[in-house]
């Protein structure tokens, strides 16, 4: 028998070569140490990690366990034993002994950074932190335990403390690919995209062929708007490695508005490669949108939330969607849990689905409040600060992607026609694409500088206004398909304002007006919006006097109408037909005979659905007649064969409405409760028709019955209507911008003083 010298010499040798990497011969001196004390814990230990490197992990295991045997408070062989089993994927045993190991010691920093990190990948966040938190405790300035935390954190939108555990990482440890993608990706989290991409650019210094770097900055650039210089990147990061599904993700989101089939492809390769990627799942959602296939959106938006239950706005999106598709299959009980989760303060909608929803404007202004310090918080340094410009003319930006074809282009085009160019100077910034169509022509021929802005940044749009030195810049987009909302909260003008495109509140601090109506806008309700009330008389909408003016009608034949029978009709998007208004239409259907009801035709399915609905209701469903999409022209001119236009609530026609009345078909409102649902109200005031005005459904459902059995009163509603045209303010393009510029004068007078925004009263302008 060996001497205990003899033992801890074999033993030291044995140690020696393990260090070295001579595992051979370290398994041979520890097995002789071990035949001469079979129980000799340190190296049993060793020999079983010795064997765990060598590819025998069952074997090493079990000579790890019998060295904890041996000796139960050996704390490195237990640390040990659950870096080994957590290496093999058998988490549960892993934690068993990471927990045995900080019982010994509540201080073994690794052990409790190992165990955070098992909970990390569980999304266990709250203890993987406190974990942290008990390491940092021990080594305050211990790299990985900082780097963990800021995972974390993340994880939990803490983004601001994330980032200061990312940057004392990088302090101890620069060079840390890793910790400097996850510091990158908080900052962008925080829109601080230009500390973002500095963050990225050093990683790709260290490390220039890293996909994850690559697909990192990818998604910095897609935030500022450098779709171009994104898509770069993302190419790149696949080239590297062309199983990135976040990379295929990147590229699918880029190509979403401008070529729906390649978003599609890269969406699915994401999908083959990750198909739990929630966020691959809600791209495809947003582009079968786009192609009006709403039930393959459900289908998608499904898909997603069955992987990421949290998934930020996808349950808005999904709701949306079946009321475009009019799949009302459960959709009541779905809007309140919606609006519950809003109420709670979750991230679960978009804006704009809100504005839809039978909701409150208080629900609109909080759910807007909550999106924009979300999605575009308040950056350090504005733009504007504070100077005072002096122009011979006041310098007016309109802000847009949607120059061109377009309802709000429709509107508003008269108006920039109309200005007034010895007081204002009017420059367009376009970052929507360009159509090549009669619209875009027109419009960039409407404003006395047009810049198409698709390919730069939003720091480089919002910094290209501010070397302008525009006065007042009109976000035209609110919370809108396309909107690029940063650009504002970079504040690159003294004055900025919510016009025309978005029916509701921003939400944001950095707008300051919004126009509206009295109607729009009750004076009682100033308190639901961030921005101070602007006031224009009449309507607030903007209307084109020089729209096209059909003199020539179709034949009902050719427009799939009975030659006789009364028409009703709603020309509006399909999301805004809800059950209890279309109740009431199928109800008028039973009440007038030989009617029929026409409607716009967005998808097929939904016309399915809808005349399912209509024979669950008694009505034939032959009586809903659809009218496919085809010129605004060909369309106002068919809209003359129509005897009563029904409109939607809670969000009532829009350019829907003013299109209706500018051919003299009469609209019928019930106001509603927020902007969105009082603009037809507001609209039929300023053309003096407000008998076509009325506050509750059962008084819409009896004046629709009303006026479909009396064609004289009828008749004479629409003689009235064809002689207000020409008379009252409703489509008097030249006034109502004299109105527009009295606001803006107003404005900018108050700007030019140094005083802070206010309510603006009426200004009438004869």
């Amino acid at each position: 028998m060996a001497s205990e010298q003899e033992v801890n010499a074999l033993l030291t040798r044995a140690m020696n070569a393990h260090q070295t990497g001579q595992l051979r011969d370290a398994r041979k001196s520890y097995r002789a140490v071990l035949k001469q004390m079979p129980n000799h814990p340190v190296a049993l230990h060793f020999l079983g990690i010795t064997q765990v490197q060598e590819g025998q992990a069952d074997k090493g295991i079990e000579l790890v366990r019998k060295a904890i045997r041996a000796k139960p408070d050996y704390i490195e062989a237990r640390y040990n034993l659950a870096c080994a089993l957590q290496a093999l994927g058998r988490i549960h045993e892993a934690v068993e002994h990471y927990d045995k190991v900080i019982a010994i010691n509540p201080n073994h920093v690794d052990a409790l950074n190992n165990l955070g990190a098992i909970l990390l990948q569980q999304k266990c966040f709250g203890e993987a932190i406190n974990h942290f938190q008990n390491a940092l405790a021990n080594d305050r300035n211990n790299p990985r335990t900082n780097s963990n935390i800021g995972v974390a954190l993340s994880a939990l939108h803490q983004y601001d403390l994330a980032i200061q555990h990312f940057e004392r990482s990088l302090a101890i440890v620069p060079s840390s690919v890793d910790t400097l993608c996850n510091l990158g990706n908080a900052l962008e989290k925080l829109s601080r995209h230009e500390e973002a991409l500095t963050t990225y650019d050093k990683a790709a210094l260290l490390q220039p062929n890293n996909a994850d770097v690559s697909c990192g900055r990818g998604n910095v650039l897609a935030a500022m708007g450098r779709s171009q210089d994104a898509l770069a990147a993302f190419d790149k990061s696949l080239a590297l490695k062309s199983d990135l599904a976040e990379a295929w993700l990147g590229q699918g989101n880029m190509l979403s508005e401008s070529n729906v089939d390649a978003a599609l492809v890269a969406y699915n390769k994401a999908l083959t490669i990750n198909p739990q990627l929630a966020e691959a799942w809600h791209g495809c959602g947003q582009v079968h949108d786009r192609l009006a296939r709403y039930q393959d959106a459900v289908a998608a938006y499904d898909r997603a939330l069955e992987f990421r239950p949290d998934l930020k706005y996808a349950k808005g999106r999904r709701l949306f969607s079946k009321m475009r598709n009019c799949d009302w299959t459960g959709v009541q009980n779905e809007t309140a849990r919606l609006l519950a989760e809003l109420r709670d303060g979750n991230p679960v909608s978009h804006p704009f689905v809100v504005s839809v929803l039978p909701s409150s404007a208080a629900d609109q202004q909080a759910c807007a409040q909550r999106y924009v310090n979300r999605d575009y918080p308040p950056i350090k340094a504005p733009l504007w600060q504070g100077e005072r410009y002096f122009h011979d003319r006041i310098r007016i930006a309109y802000v847009s992607a949607d120059f061109r074809e377009h309802a709000v282009s429709r509107l508003i085009t008269g108006v920039f026609e109309h200005h007034d160019r010895e007081r204002f100077k009017t420059v367009a910034i376009s970052f929507g694409p360009n159509d090549g169509g009669a619209m875009r022509s027109r419009l960039t021929k409407a404003f006395d500088e047009f810049f198409d802005v698709r390919n730069r940044s939003d720091s480089e749009i919002a910094s290209l206004m501010r070397e302008m030195q525009i006065d007042i810049a009109v976000d035209l987009m609110g919370h809108t398909t396309g909107a690029r909302f940063n650009i504002f909260a970079m504040r690159p003008a003294p004055v900025q304002v919510n016009y025309l495109g978005y029916p509701g509140t921003s939400g944001a601090d950095c707008i300051d007006y919004i126009i509206a109506d009295e109607i729009v806008i009750p004076r009682n309700q100033h308190h639901f919006y961030s921005e101070k009330v602007a006031y224009l008389p009449h309507s607030y909408q903007a209307n084109d006097s020089a729209r096209p003016d059909p003199d020539v009608i179709p034949s009902k034949q050719s427009v799939g109408l009975p030659e006789a029978g009364f028409v009703f009709c709603n020309f509006n998007n399909s999301y805004k037909i809800r059950p209890d208004i279309f109740d009431i239409w199928m109800r008028l259907l039973q009440q007038v005979d030989g009617s029929v009801f026409w409607l716009l035709e967005r998808d097929s399915s939904a016309s399915k659905n809808l005349r399912r609905e209509a024979e669950n209701r008694g009505v034939a469903p032959e009586r809903l007649i659809f009218a496919p999409h085809t010129r605004l022209e060909d369309h106002l001119a068919r809209q003359r064969l129509g005897d009563l236009f029904l409109d939607t609530l809670p969000y009532s026609a829009h350019t829907t409405a003013s299109e209706a009345l500018w051919v003299a078909l009469p609209v019928l409102t019930c106001v509603g409760s927020t902007f969105a649902g009082r603009v037809a109200a507001s609209l039929l005031t300023a053309i003096g028709l407000p008998e076509l005005i009325v506050d509750s459904l059962g008084d819409y459902k009896d004046r629709a019955l009303g006026l479909a059995r009396d064609p004289v009163l009828l008749a004479s509603i629409k003689s009235k209507l064809t002689l207000n045209r020409a008379t009252q303010p409703l489509f008097d393009t030249a006034r109502f911008t004299r109105n527009l510029e009295a606001l803006y004068l107003a404005m900018w007078q108050r700007s030019q003083k140094g005083w802070p925004p206010i309510a603006l009263p009426v200004s009438l302008v004869p």
